[in-house]
């Protein structure tokens, strides 16, 4: 694999910048790696690891280096969607094999619905997908207040419940805006607003990601292979369930990844996962 080289495409409202891995003789299509709010630099450890195959990771619609110009406030996933199509349009346009991962994941699905010629395997790893939980309305209503929290507070106060949110075991509570939190010092997070509200997760995707609702009419009849993976140590956490709603919907098993919602990473970000066994399965996965 060739040291990544990056690129830019322009498309309505935003430039994107994409990084490519070429693997040289490979006949394996594109493998293309999606996050959101992540950006390129999530999946280096992830592409190391596949030297073997054409590596295409980007940074999503006003996250790292992809500046949007649109003046919006918030990207869809359908938005995205019509990003990451004319992205595969400028790779050759496909199809391409995706690991996508949290709202990525969420984009990803979206993607399939909308141009299901394009991707010959979706692997959709923990989608936030709360709008198919069984406790939709308490979880769509902490969304809210973490959204709320954000606006009037900033970053470090939102980014404590959330933390809070993603890694409740089980139901999301109904008093879960009224649950005591603590300083956000207490995990390294500024306590002070700094009086910004351009934050990807807060301000531009967490809201419209976790409210959309899959077209799975759409995807059960697509020809791609959709497979939904889920973190073993992730059990009962919010997005895990997401994914296992997901899958039930579409008749289909998760399949089970090393380690947690972000297993794929290595320690550059503080909070490793199992890298290199998440490779493994998720080899087996796309072999089909």
């Amino acid at each position: 694999m060739t040291e990544p080289r990056t690129h830019t495409l322009e498309v309505p409202g935003c430039t994107l910048h994409y990084d490519v891995r070429e693997a040289g003789e490979s006949d394996a299509p594109i493998l293309l790696m999606i996050g959101s709010p992540m950006d390129a630099r999530g999946f280096t450890a992830l592409a190391g690891r596949f030297e073997d195959r054409t590596v295409v990771t980007y940074d999503p619609r006003g996250i790292g280096r992809s500046t949007r110009t649109d003046g919006a406030a918030e990207s869809t996933p359908e938005l995205h969607a019509d990003d990451l199509h004319l992205l595969i349009d400028a790779l050759g346009g496909g199809p391409v094999d995706i690991f996508a991962s949290s709202g990525g994941a969420v984009n990803g699905l979206a993607l399939v619905a909308r141009h299901p010629e394009q991707v010959r395997t979706l692997v959709a790893h923990e989608p936030p997908t709360v709008r198919l939980l069984p406790d939709r309305e308490q979880a769509l209503a902490a969304v809210a207040d973490i959204r709320q929290t954000y606006d009037k507070e900033g970053f470090g106060p939102a980014m404590v419940k959330f933390i809070a949110i993603v890694s409740h075991q089980g139901e999301i509570p109904a008093d879960f805006a009224d649950q005591p939190r603590p300083n956000p010092a207490e995990f390294g997070l500024p306590a002070e607003d700094d009086g910004t509200r351009d934050d990807p997760l807060f301000a531009q995707n967490f809201v419209t990601c976790t409210h959309y609702e899959p077209d799975f009419e759409a995807l059960r009849a697509a020809p791609t292979r959709v497979v939904v993976g889920v973190g073993v140590e992730s059990e009962g956490q919010l997005a895990c369930r997401g994914g296992v709603a997901v899958a039930e919907r579409l008749g289909t098993e998760p399949v089970t990844f090393p380690s947690n919602h972000g297993g794929f990473l290595d320690d550059t970000f503080g909070a490793p996962g199992d890298p290199d066994n998440f490779a493994v399965t998720l080899r087996e996965v796309l072999a089909g």
